[in-house]
């Protein structure tokens, strides 16, 4: 079996992509897995489907590099969008389905940024001095004082593996908040691995760390593979609504593949 296939990457969150508008593939969570190996396959931190669905502009279907089918994955929406555009589909404002509902998204022309509207937040747990919560996908937050030396992948297996996470899984994430930006890494549940990026992890530390004030914020958070931003309206303690993350998505290349059936 020969598929076509898209590579897309959004601040170093790659992922192979493929269009079921007119052909359905149907693999298998091996197959799947197999293409997300960096060695053996493509390479990618997962893979998504983009398919027709009516009343909407696409319907959007991701995959952990585990082959699983996962949770929502913010940077994959936003580089979804863009590979929406690249095929001509070309609306406004974007509206597609994801696994955790509809979401907006639209290119800036300015910037070539991709914005993409995120469900509101209303929760957000205290736990032993952490924070839990659920942007699309859940995601555990830690202040750290310095990012950059920490083995993330030691500390956010750990984490993930605990007692309370270990059948869910939780997506780890370590932010140092500086004077201009936030920075942040993360270990991403699925991938079980640290990510160059992670748009709902992203999302996940910025309302943690937002201003007290209520009203628009926007907060600026660098990851190892490019900056993001997040723009939010607060509206209480712990309930942030109108939602958006905003950053790159490019194609980076396109090729075909065999699969044996």
């Amino acid at each position: 079996m020969k598929i076509p296939f898209y590579k897309y990457q959004g601040a170093g969150n790659d992922f192979i992509v493929l269009d079921e508008r007119t052909q359905t593939y149907s693999l298998s969570e091996q197959q799947i897995a197999f293409l997300c190996q960096r060695r053996l396959g493509i390479g990618a931190d997962g893979l998504m489907i983009l398919r027709n669905k009516a009343g909407v502009d696409f319907e959007m279907i991701y995959y952990n590099a585990d082959g699983r089918e996962g949770s929502l994955c913010g940077n994959g929406g936003r580089c979804l969008t863009r590979f929406a555009y690249d095929l001509g589909i070309r609306p406004p404002v974007y509206s597609f389905w994801a696994v955790d509902g509809m979401h907006e998204a639209f290119l800036n022309s300015q910037t070539q940024w991709i914005h993409l509207k995120m469900n509101p937040v209303a929760q957000i747990e205290n736990y032993q001095g952490d924070w839990i919560l659920n942007t699309g996908s859940p995601h555990y937050v830690q202040a750290v004082e310095e990012v950059d030396g920490m083995h993330v992948v030691k500390a956010g297996r750990a984490i993930r593996n605990s007692a309370r996470f270990t059948q869910q899984g939780i997506n780890v994430n370590f932010v140092q908040q500086t004077a201009s930006a936030l920075r942040i890494r993360t270990y991403e549940r699925g991938v079980e691995d640290e990510t160059l990026s992670c748009g709902t992890g992203v999302t996940a530390a910025a309302l943690v760390f937002a201003p007290k004030q209520l009203g628009k914020h926007r907060m600026q958070v660098a990851t190892r593979g490019g900056e993001l931003e997040v723009e939010f309206t607060r509206i209480g303690d712990h309930h942030f609504e109108h939602i958006w993350l905003c950053g790159p998505a490019e194609q980076v290349f396109e090729g075909t593949i065999t699969l044996n059936d």
